[in-house]
């Protein structure tokens, strides 16, 4: 166990042994995410640094405490990436925040989600153990998946000291086509092409207030994409000139996003088959209709629960304007007795004294 590690374990002990609460941070970049954590900071930081790296087994083994972009730059210096493009948000962020958060960016309906590339990661508990699960090789299971229980869990279940993920090579073409139609037809088209052999990997549609406009991205082998673009015709778009914008589309940085004033801005998770959602104004629509953001005030917020729950779905409060006023609501919607149930169990089991993270998933857990 390296120095490092080595403080940090002692002030989880500490911490469990005097019964006071840790508020465990990497980069900061998802402060603004998940109910308000209470406790003495926790830093990451320290944790830093690539351990292994196996460009050919498309594998890589990282600390907790390592930010997303310089991971990301040495991915891309041998061609590869992580495909479910994290999103980066103040730039700060770590590859243990990014982990522990399990959010995605555009190309999550096609490429997968966080869980679905990690392979294995060491784990501190609330015994100020270390715990390591899975491996570096898909096939490494056998009973339950832990380490990927740990991804979207917000640190409430222990501190991720390292994770190793699968990578994939950058696609080798790319290409956006943009197409004006409404919020129903975009749903209907992205529904029939889902049934297609079309390499879509993003899709992003969004009412400016002047046009409703579908920016659709395509990613695959160039005779695919270019097939593809002659058949679903569409205006395609110059790729230097989009990638900033998918980016900013990852971040929540697009205008629409920025324009939201006085309101708060949530994500409703729902089924890519769900039709036009009853909401405050037309929402801008992520992964082929699966993800719906909508600005709105807070009076509103029981609406959009029930338009999620009616679809199938749920609602989560991503940035709240009056984070006092808001929060008092709830982040989260509220989980059934046996999720409840379920969630407490493994909470007692990883973290019986409520070392890390006190609050930050639901007020009470």
């Amino acid at each position: 166990m390296d120095s490092a590690l080595l403080l940090i374990t002692d002030q989880v002990r500490a911490a469990a042994a005097a019964g006071t609460g840790l508020r465990i941070r990497g980069g900061g970049s998802k402060d603004f995410y998940g109910e308000a954590a209470t406790g003495e900071l926790l830093e990451t930081r320290p944790l830093a640094g690539i351990t292994s790296y196996e460009p050919s087994e498309l594998v890589v083994t990282v600390r907790a405490g390592t930010k997303l972009a310089e991971l990301e730059a040495v991915l891309a210096e041998r061609g590869q990436c992580l495909p479910f493009e994290p999103p980066h948000f103040e730039g700060g962020a770590t590859v243990g925040g990014m982990v522990a958060s399990g959010l995605s960016g555009p190309a999550r309906a096609s490429a997968g989600a966080v869980r679905d590339y990690v392979l294995g990661l060491t784990l501190l508990n609330g015994r100020a153990e270390l715990l390591t699960f899975g491996g570096q090789v898909m096939k490494n299971v056998a009973g339950y998946d832990v380490s990927r229980l740990m991804c979207g869990a917000l640190g409430t279940l222990g501190l991720i000291t390292e994770v190793s993920l699968k990578v994939l090579p950058l696609a080798p073409a790319e290409a956006t086509l943009k197409f004006e139609m409404g919020q129903a037809e975009a749903l209907a088209q992205l529904n029939r092409w889902g049934g297609q052999p079309l390499p879509l990997n993003a899709s992003c549609w969004v009412d400016d207030g002047h046009t409703q406009t579908l920016y659709l991205r395509l990613r695959g082998a160039v005779a695919a994409v270019e097939a593809a673009c002659k058949s679903l015709g569409g205006e395609r778009q110059d790729n230097a000139a989009t990638a900033p914008d998918w980016n900013l589309c990852r971040d929540q940085q697009l205008p629409w996003f920025q324009e939201r004033g006085a309101r708060d801005l949530w994500r409703l998770s729902v089924p890519q088959t769900a039709s036009v959602l009853d909401l405050p104004e037309p929402p801008l629509v992520e992964w082929h209709g699966g993800l719906r953001w909508v600005r709105a005030l807070p009076d509103e917020a029981a609406r959009l629960r029930a338009a999620a729950a009616a679809a199938g779905g749920n609602a989560t409060l991503f940035i709240a304007n009056d984070a006092h006023q808001s929060w008092a609501a709830g982040r989260f919607d509220a989980l059934t007795p046996p999720l409840d149930r379920i969630h407490r169990q493994l909470k007692k089991e990883f973290d019986p004294a409520s070392v890390f993270n006190r609050g930050r998933l639901y007020p009470d857990f």
